[in-house]
């Protein structure tokens, strides 16, 4: 693989600290990085990915589609040649359902008026 094809990039989380670098390729897609930040994720974090779908990715102020490519990403200005491209991690735990969500009833309801009309 051509050098030119492989992008170093770091991961920075919620706490300041980062993953990385690691070295992709171009063509590595972004939920791949994502897969890499779940299995990577430092032990001990107050907040931690159970899965892909909990985090997003921040490049350059835009929040990165999983179907996109690394080199879709890319900002062509604001890179130093050989510069690590940082992404902020940001993880958005999947909240389950809880007895507090009230249901809305779509139903249609029968209204019964006691009125007397004189």
């Amino acid at each position: 693989m051509p050098e030119e094809d492989l992008v170093d990039i770091k991961f920075r989380l919620y706490d300041g600290s980062d993953i990385g670098p690691f070295r992709y390729s171009s063509t590595s897609t972004v939920d791949m990085l994502k897969q890499r930040i779940v299995s990577d994720w430092p032990r001990g974090k107050t907040v931690t990915p159970k899965a892909v779908n909990e985090i997003k990715l921040i490049s350059s102020g835009k929040v990165l589609d999983n179907n996109k490519t690394v080199g879709q990403c890319r900002t062509p200005f604001g890179e130093a040649a050989g510069g690590v491209i940082i992404m902020h991690v940001v993880v958005q735990p999947s909240l389950a359902k809880t007895k507090t969500e009230k249901k809305i009833d779509k139903s249609p309801k029968k209204i019964v008026c006691s009125c007397s009309i004189m």
